[in-house]
């Protein structure tokens, strides 16, 4: 039987999967931080790590370079999840999506006189479909990055994008004006292997949902 290949992404989410990674009895046995190397093998022959970008983990899973993979709802929700059986939050990576303006921009009014509002953001699909949902006009920008400079050189009035301490806002004198939804990462499972490699990864999933205290779907 073929082994399991799990997708990881670098930074903080892997810094916070690594004990959920060793609750699985898991481990990597080189550090994806400092190894140049992209496959990873872990102290079980039969499991490896793959470190992909964050937004390429749910492609990998769902047309099965990799078995299972770690995703942030974010990316989840712009990438579509077909194909992807998602049955646990890991309650880490915590953060906001959120709409944020510049200080002292009548967000709440714009919105109430009907305005067209130019929005700046790299989550395109999340905010078309927030914005859409309330009825609020808008012309999407999409960026890949320093989202909060957009409205200071009149890009864009306001901006989607995660939010976790809110420093960031703060230092270039935005502010939050409107929640979209809580993320977190989960963990996503290719359907295809769930099936084919069954008795091996449903003993997984059990011990990353005893890990997070959680039962999976």
């Amino acid at each position: 039987m073929s082994g399991i290949t799990i997708a990881l992404s670098k930074g903080r989410i892997f810094e916070e999967t690594t004990p959920l990674l060793k609750a699985a009895g898991l481990q990597p046995l080189e550090d994806p931080e400092s190894s140049r190397k992209l496959i990873i093998g872990t102290n079980r022959p039969d499991v490896r790590l793959i470190i992909v970008r964050a937004t390429d983990v749910p492609t990998y899973v769902q047309h099965g370079g990799a078995d299972l993979g770690i995703a942030g709802r974010d990316v989840l929700l712009e990438h579509g999840g077909t194909g992807l059986y998602q049955p646990l939050d890991l309650k880490i990576g915590r953060c906001r999506m959120m709409v944020a303006a510049p200080e002292g921009f009548d967000y709440a009014g714009r919105v109430r006189q009907g305005a067209r509002l130019r929005v700046a953001t790299k989550y395109v699909k999340t905010a078309r479909e927030h914005f859409a949902g309330k009825g609020v006009h808008v012309d999407l920008i999409k960026l890949y990055g320093s989202m909060e400079l957009a409205p200071l050189v009149g890009l864009a009035d306001a901006i989607v994008d995660l939010v976790s301490t809110g420093g960031t806002l703060k230092a270039n004198n935005l502010v939050a004006v409107e929640e979209i939804m809580p993320i977190s990462s989960r963990l996503v499972v290719n359907q295809a292997a769930l099936k084919l490699k069954y008795g091996q990864i449903q003993p997984l999933l059990e011990q990353f949902a005893a890990a997070v205290g959680d039962a999976p779907c």
